[in-house]
């Protein structure tokens, strides 16, 4: 019996650490900087709400823009533009424009390990459980980081779905 109830804390211990290994790096972080996915948008310094759109024509969603100077640079590199996108106040999307830098690549390889390269849309990106992150050119003199939220993706289907089967159950 006290076999028992020594071996079931240990399983517990050793499940939980595997589990905790199955995150990546960037699940660990789960944003940029101190941007969190899923977080409110409350939590965010200097966002500034610019509008309303409906994401892929079905979900109420709210276009922020953020100018807190705390987010204007990444080690030496410039940030031109964060965009962070909710849906019921929860993040779900940010966008860090920044000037191109080939540093910036390597930082993220250092900290997030290899990407994925998709040669037909000239993107490298990384996933997690919980969200991923796709990084390409914006412009000739500007890249693109975005992070997507699969969570809060997630709770959209989940509603859409919802909705769909209260016009069925109403008929």
């Amino acid at each position: 019996m006290k076999a028992t109830f020594l071996v079931f804390p240990l399983l517990l211990a050793v499940f939980t650490a595997s589990s905790q290994n199955d995150l990546t790096e960037l699940d660990r972080r789960n944003g940029f900087k101190d941007i969190k996915m899923t977080y409110p948008i409350d939590s965010v310094r200097g966002a500034k709400f610019k509008k309303d759109f409906s994401e892929k024509g079905n979900h109420p969603a709210k276009l922020y823009e953020v100018t807190d100077p705390s987010y204007l640079t990444i080690g030496e590199v410039k940030v031109n533009r964060i965009e962070v996108k909710t849906y019921k106040n929860h993040i779900y999307e940010i966008l860090v424009i920044t000037d191109k830098d080939t540093r910036l690549m390597k930082g993220m390889e250092s900290a997030l390990g290899k990407p994925v390269y998709d040669v037909r849309n000239d993107t490298y990106k990384w996933t997690g459980k919980n969200l991923s992150l796709t990084f390409k050119p914006a412009s000739k003199s500007e890249l693109e980081l975005l992070y997507t939220s699969y969570i809060v993706h997630k709770m959209m289907k989940d509603d859409k779905k919802k909705k769909i089967e209260d016009i069925a159950d109403d008929f």
